[in-house]
């Protein structure tokens, strides 16, 4: 797993948001941005060269999904690993994620090893 990349997590929840960057940490990446929401996330995209998206989806202003479409209507991050990390976990937001394109899904609360995982998985591929 190339720990190199720069990587974006967004959550309107800052004790989630450092959950997130701990685990990050704790598995090796070292350049970790953050933001707020959805629009804050799109101004970070426009000014790093992000290599892994980490996203909530239930947010003020821009939710995940929403951010998620505009992600994936940029050419620059269209294929970007994108890991949603949130509460939403009825069939039809996993089949919305899926279809807007996300690279894999994770139920809070999360779990360490199912986080590394799935972060695994979608690196491996891309």
């Amino acid at each position: 797993m190339n720990t190199n990349v720069e990587v974006l997590v967004v959550d309107d929840l800052t004790h989630m948001r450092r959950l997130v960057k701990t685990m990050l940490k704790n598995l090796g990446f070292r350049s970790i941005h953050e933001a707020g929401d959805g629009k804050e996330a799109l101004e970070v995209l426009e000014s790093k060269n992000i290599g892994l998206i980490v996203s909530d989806w239930n947010m003020l202003n821009m939710t995940g999904i929403e951010f998620l479409r505009q992600v994936r209507s940029m050419e620059k991050y269209r294929d970007t690993p994108f890991l949603m990390v949130t509460a939403e976990a009825t069939k039809e937001n996993i089949i919305e994620a899926i279809g807007a394109g996300v690279s894999n899904y994770v139920v809070k609360p999360v779990q360490a090893d199912i986080f590394e995982s799935k972060l695994r998985l979608i690196l491996k591929k891309s």
